[in-house]
């Protein structure tokens, strides 16, 4: 036992600590330390033998054979998948060797101690975690006012990774929007919402790490020449709407839903992106700006000054993105909000006090001064869609947004009635693709010339490429 714990102090010496001045102990360290301070039989069951009827009982000096609790603690090996799931680590993650072993010499009945946030954060330092020597930068993906996005490789998993990584100007310090999206990601675990991966931060920058996708919704519908396969108009939708109700349930509103912030891999699956203008909804809710939403994507109450919303602002938006994917053209393009209204009200019909109670006391909508436009059968303009998708596309595009249809809702109306039941029921984390019964069909892929993305109005926002994972910029 002498010969163990002499190990074991050199190895928490020879291995690195995180933190400055050995401030911070690893899980390895700590461990370490608790081997040297515990009794035998805290260790290994010294003392223990088991008797005949299963239960232990005091081993005699003139025991000779070791008793099974002992041998099987002594063979256990900590394997990768263990430090995994002790740490909450990607399965996929290779960890470095000395880090496995030093775990295998200490013993494996130490590595059930207690572990602190702080002490987890430590430790994942010592992996490789919130380093920028863990990932190999491929290529330059785009770059805007604040961010320049890079396709990378991690060293821990051989996967590609997006880097996000964002200037910190001086005194300014990381803009709100980088803020606001690790803030909201890290509490966000769901199939269908981007997965942020690391977060490194260093004097001159702020790096996130998020998983690599292969497209986003815009390329993916320039790709197939702007006509989407019906049952994966039906796929993408749920998926959505899937993302967005996690979201909902906990109530954060996205707030900025686009075609370019929905990624989408060879899978078929859909994943939320771009956080940035994302919010957890705090009561009261009429302190928000206006300025969310990318105009084609904004609700006519949004863009006739209110603040007071809730989560029915991001369903009009999935209204607009559901059409734009039946149709392969854009619902509402308007250059300024006068247009974007006009757009609205010509399809719909100009609102009245009867269509939108309070309507003609908005200051905005009566100097506009719009003609008396009567609604448009949607039906007229969706031949692609069933009888069931046209009704579930008119309950995305209410003028009111309490009267908007939920995310929970959508999900059950009989537009996905031939998904199955099972769709609806699985963990959050779990791909709808785990189902034998989904599956993507085929599309006729005919690369096109992008259109010109529509999410620069806001904030003087350089112009984005065609992709970036995340809405990187």
């Amino acid at each position: 036992m002498e010969r163990m714990r002499k190990i074991k102090r050199q190895l928490s010496l020879t291995l690195g600590r995180g933190g400055s001045g050995g401030g911070d102990r690893t899980l390895s360290d700590t461990i370490t330390q608790e081997a040297t301070s515990h009794s035998d039989s805290e260790i290994v069951h010294e003392d223990v033998k088991m008797s005949s009827d299963g239960e232990s009982d005091p081993a005699s000096s003139s025991d000779d054979v070791q008793s099974p609790v002992k041998v099987r603690m002594r063979n256990k090996k900590i394997s990768t998948e263990d430090i995994n799931k002790r740490l909450s680590l990607p399965a996929d993650i290779r960890l470095p060797d000395d880090y496995l072993e030093k775990f295998n010499v200490i013993g494996p009945a130490l590595f059930e101690q207690p572990i602190s946030r702080r002490l987890r954060r430590v430790s994942l330092s010592e992996i490789g975690f919130g380093k920028l020597e863990t990932y190999i930068k491929l290529d330059k993906l785009g770059e805007g006012t604040y961010a320049t996005v890079y396709k990378g490789r991690s060293k821990l998993t051989e996967n590609l990774v997006a880097l996000k990584e964002i200037r910190l100007e001086h005194e300014e310090g990381a803009p709100c929007t980088a803020i606001r999206e690790v803030s909201l990601l890290k509490d966000l675990k769901h199939a269908n919402i981007v997965t942020l991966h690391d977060i490194i931060h260093t004097q001159k920058s702020l790096t996130l790490v998020f998983e690599y996708l292969d497209k986003d919704l815009k390329q993916y519908l320039d790709d197939c020449g702007n006509v989407i396969h019906v049952h994966n108009v039906k796929l993408f939708l749920f998926q959505l709407l899937r993302g967005l109700s996690y979201c909902h349930r906990r109530k954060v509103l996205h707030r900025d839903l686009k075609p370019q912030n929905l990624l989408i891999n060879e899978r078929g699956e859909l994943k939320l992106a771009d956080f940035g203008l994302a919010r957890a909804k705090s009561i009261p809710t009429k302190t928000y700006s206006n300025e969310v939403v990318t105009l084609w994507y904004r609700p006519p109450d949004i863009l006739l000054g209110s603040t007071d919303y809730s989560t029915h602002i991001d369903m009009w938006g999935v209204g607009c993105i559901f059409y734009e994917m039946a149709t392969g053209r854009p619902l509402f393009p308007g250059s300024t909000v006068e247009e974007e209204l006009h757009f609205i009200f010509k399809l719909l019909g100009t609102p009245t006090e009867q269509t939108w109670p309070g309507i003609t006391s908005n200051e905005e909508f009566v100097a506009f001064n719009y003609p008396q436009y009567k609604a448009e059968r949607l039906s007229n303009h969706t031949p692609r869609l069933s009888t069931e998708g046209v009704e579930l596309l008119s309950e995305f595009l209410q003028f009111e947004g309490k009267k908007r249809i939920s995310a929970d809702e959508s999900m059950n109306h009989s537009y996905f009635s031939n998904l199955g039941k099972r769709v609806k029921l699985l963990p959050d984390t779990t791909s709808i693709f785990t189902l034998p019964e989904i599956q993507l069909e085929k599309e006729t892929m005919r690369p096109t010339a992008a259109a010109p993305d529509p999410g620069n109005s806001l904030c003087g926002k350089e112009a984005e490429p065609a992709w970036l994972p995340a809405g990187l910029v």
